[in-house]
């Protein structure tokens, strides 16, 4: 999993590193190693087809049952977001049945091939790509769909979504707005591990498919001295005028202070604008961070995610897990399609509709790639609070349709 600092240690990092570190290593426990299925495009059937007026069975597989705290939560929230979403599902009846998957693939897929000997017509999960990736193929027998947590691209394809936000959304969303901000000549910053060099291919990739110029790409190791030895031909690419952003995949969440703050102490920032694919605002401690004072980054909608929020609260006594809206974005999309009368609602078709769907992280679709494209605003920090530069979209209609 991509959570883990194998070199940057805590004795040597500042304590704002430690801290964030450990507030923040489970958003990335969706992200784990690629898997078998590749990123083939689903195929254009797949799926049962159903009787919209009867009870849909849905199955969601959550993470509990590993003795991990962190897991613990974070399944207990998908559960919980998942019987929101049956809940709110006027006009379609839902019949949401919830699997504990433990942390391991072997167990998920236990878990799945349960599941669907009990009549679910689509799955809701899991986690990790790994498990994803081993549902997805149990589910693929049974002509199946899987809406997994994962935002490893990777796995994506055939039966299997991935419903987390991937990098690849993040960086269209932020070099496509650099660019309108007159930001065209990119450098890459990214760490050598294997979620680094993922999330700086997909910013190349951004970069390319957004028309704008690739520069250069500095890897580094994830540690101090590493860094320490990436910063001076990033200043000198700087100083020369050869960049106008320096993009920083940061997603150890050790690195981001330490990096963005050697970046300011190198003279880079704030002239050269820096961005991230990790959020800058979460754990809040990370918004007193000097670095990334001015920084851009990408965030979902904030107003219907507070909302989301506030309900949860209310209605279990717990804020709910950074992760837990998923679970609600994938049960709801199964309702709209079901509440729309749709005899295909489970099939690739339905589920890939260009419109997409309302969910409570904002608008997001399902390509036919089986990624996932979500609605993202575009924020900065400025004397440590949260700016919004470019509001999330509320719908699809001229935005990448």
């Amino acid at each position: 999993m991509f959570a883990i600092l194998p070199r940057l240690r805590a004795a040597t990092l500042p304590r704002l590193a430690r801290i964030a570190a450990a507030a923040t290593a489970a958003a990335l426990l969706a992200a784990c190693e690629p898997g078998a299925f590749g990123t083939a495009a689903s195929g254009p059937g797949i799926g049962p087809s159903i009787d919209p007026s009867q009870p849909v069975t849905v199955a969601l597989l959550v993470p509990t049952g590993s003795g991990d705290a962190d897991l613990e939560w974070l399944g207990r929230s998908l559960g919980n977001a998942g019987r929101m979403a049956a809940a709110d599902a006027q006009g379609a009846r839902i019949d949401l049945r919830v699997y504990p998957t433990g942390a391991d693939a072997a167990s998920a897929a236990a878990r799945a091939s349960e599941a669907i000997g009990a009549g679910a017509q689509i799955i809701v999960g899991p986690l990790h790509a790994d498990a994803a990736n081993a549902v997805g193929s149990v589910a693929r027998g049974a002509g199946i769909n899987v809406l997994s947590f994962s935002n490893n691209t990777e796995i994506a394809g055939g039966n299997v979504y991935t419903l987390g936000t991937s990098f690849g959304n993040v960086a269209d969303r932020l070099v496509g707005y650099g660019l309108g901000q007159g930001k065209r000549r990119f450098m890459v910053v990214a760490e050598d591990d294997v979620a680094g060099q993922l999330g700086a291919n997909a910013i190349q990739a951004a970069i390319s498919r957004n028309g704008a110029v690739f520069v250069g790409r500095v890897n580094h190791q994830i540690s101090t001295t590493g860094i320490d030895a990436a910063i001076p031909a990033i200043a000198a690419a700087a100083q020369a005028n050869q960049i106008d952003a320096v993009f920083m995949t940061a997603n150890q969440a050790a690195v981001l202070p330490y990096l963005s703050n050697g970046l300011l102490a190198a003279g880079v920032t704030p002239g050269t604008q820096l961005m991230g694919l990790t959020r800058f605002d979460e754990p809040a401690v990370r918004l007193t961070i000097p670095g990334v004072q001015g920084g851009w980054f990408a965030l979902p909608d904030l107003a219907l995610r507070q909302q989301f929020d506030a309900r949860y609260q209310s209605a279990y006594g717990e804020r709910p897990h950074a992760l837990a809206g998923l679970a609600y974005d994938g049960i709801s999309a199964v309702a709209a399609l079901v509440r729309a009368g749709r005899a295909d609602a489970l099939t690739t078709g339905a589920l890939t509709r260009p419109a997409g769907f309302a969910g409570v992280n904002g608008v997001f679709r399902l390509d036919r790639n089986g990624t996932t494209t979500r609605g993202l605003a575009v924020a900065t920090v400025r004397n440590q609070q949260v700016v919004i530069l470019d509001p999330a979209p509320r719908s699809f209609r001229g935005f990448g349709s």
